[in-house]
């Protein structure tokens, strides 16, 4: 070949890498908002575009456990945002940086490169894997969660207090256990930087942790590992429930909890259940877990929901009628992600489109999102249900009894009919012996109250409730 051919050649070369740069980081910021920011630092930050031949592309990770994690979990996600930016490509391959260089030895280091595992407990002030967005002053307060929030509020306001440590955090997907837990930090953040000694806080998920443990018995350098974690002064475990299995990762944990707990520090946990229903935790980890505060955020009210998306209306400087806001709290009750999810999609459809945000919009942008929360309840499925709970006869709800074990269930089947159904009031008093409407807002106004006073009746509706959507 000759010089100027090869010249050419390796300008195309550049000129073709350069392109496939600008691909990959489109992909990357699709990713992020996809699975959110601490999904994304946690095992998708050190992903780096490595070349491609062919129709083939290659994406490079610091160690074979982090590329078999992320070709598993995360391999198709990739891949389709890679054919979105560019159809000819047809397969991605996820390396280690190890065998990569083997396969081209002059080939140069990533630009994104691993994390020491050794790095320095970010300290409260940098917040470095915090979200700006999740602090006390935006989290919508209500019946549902306020029990919850208070205990954070005094974790943050006093680390370590007695009957305080652990807190821990337990709720359903997208009810705002993450948001709490960022905004302890942020707190501690505030108060830090007024204090002569800052804070230190490590901040990870249940994942994070199990990678960095592994990744440290593979280095040999758990010593390291340990007298990092345990020379913070509050460490924040989010998800811990996918350490369940993990048996050598929980025992580390373990280890790690007492030696903060007997030194005075402060332990901050999250799960989906109670430590008490996390089967497949040791019962002496669980124990551990349950000798602090335990708070649940339970599924949030219409009442709630509309709070939440008012607020962050009036947060992002939109005027949202209330018609809508209405409308979206009552037909979208699976989590606030969700929820706050559709409403971004709403704005921003507006905004580009410089459309009103109208009903008639709400329903034509959110199509997808509305016929999935679509299923339709009948009463008479709502009554049986409740009937089948509260192990009474369905006729009963619409008998004259008023025995409290015949009344309640009765109660909360209007209640549930009010929450699920399009059914007015008299409608719903028909279907329950002809009743007034005045007792169906009776019964509603009651268990609602009940909801905000008895966890354990709480638990129940909800059950009820997602038993009746699914």
């Amino acid at each position: 070949m000759r010089e100027s051919d090869a010249m050419l050649k390796t300008h195309a070369l550049r000129v073709e890498d350069s392109g496939m740069a600008e691909q990959w980081g489109r992909v990357r910021a699709r990713l992020q908002a996809e699975v959110g920011d601490v999904e994304y630092r946690t095992w998708l930050k050190q992903v780096a575009f490595n070349g491609m031949n062919g129709d083939e592309v290659t994406v490079v990770l610091p160690t074979r456990f982090l590329r078999d994690w992320v070709n598993k979990e995360y391999g198709e996600l990739i891949t389709a945002f890679w054919q979105a930016e560019n159809p000819t490509i047809r397969r991605v391959e996820f390396r280690t940086q190890a065998a990569a260089r083997a396969a081209a030895p002059n080939l140069a280091e990533p630009a994104s490169a691993p994390v020491p595992l050794n790095a320095p407990a970010p300290r409260a002030e940098q917040a470095a894997a915090l979200d700006q967005r999740f602090t006390f002053e935006t989290f919508v307060v209500g019946k549902p969660n306020e029990f919850a929030y208070a205990c954070a509020r005094r974790v943050a306001e006093a680390p370590a207090t007695a009957g305080f440590n652990p807190l821990f955090l337990y709720g359903g997907v997208g009810l705002g256990k993450t948001h709490l837990m960022h905004a302890i930090a942020w707190e501690l953040s505030t108060r830090a930087a007024r204090s002569v000694r800052p804070v230190t806080v490590a901040y990870m998920s249940a994942e994070k942790f199990m990678y960095r443990f592994i990744n440290a018995l593979r280095s040999q350098s758990t010593l390291e590992f340990k007298n990092e974690l345990r020379s913070v002064d509050v460490l924040m475990i989010d998800d811990l429930q996918f350490l369940i299995g993990k048996d050598n990762t929980q025992e580390e944990f373990f280890h790690t909890f007492n030696a903060l707990v007997d030194a005075g520090k402060q332990i901050v946990i999250s799960a989906d259940k109670s430590p008490s229903d996390l089967s497949g935790l040791e019962d002496r980890l669980r124990t551990r877990l349950g000798c602090g505060m335990v708070a649940d955020l339970h599924a949030t009210t219409f009442e709630l929901r509309y709070s939440i998306l008012e607020a962050k209306a009036q947060r992002a400087g939109v005027d949202v009628p209330a018609k809508v806001l209405e409308f979206l709290a009552r037909k979208i009750t699976s989590n606030n992600r969700e929820l706050e999810g559709a409403l971004n999609r709403l704005v921003a459809h507006a905004n580009l489109f410089s459309r009103p945000l109208t009903m008639e919009t709400a329903h034509e942008v959110l199509h997808d999102v509305l016929k999935a929360h679509d299923r339709k309840v009948s009463i008479q499925e709502i009554q049986r249900r409740v009937a089948e709970h509260f192990n009474i006869r369905v006729a009963e709800m619409s008998s004259a009894r008023r025995a409290r074990n015949i009344a309640r269930p009765r109660q909360v089947a209007m209640y549930l009919a009010k929450q699920l159904t399009s059914k007015s009031l008299p409608d719903i008093g028909r279907h329950f012996g002809d009743r007034d409407h005045t007792t169906v807002m009776h019964a509603v106004s009651r268990v609602s109250e009940l909801i905000g006073q008895d966890a354990a009746f709480a638990e129940d509706v909800d059950l009820l409730r997602r038993m009746l959507e699914t």
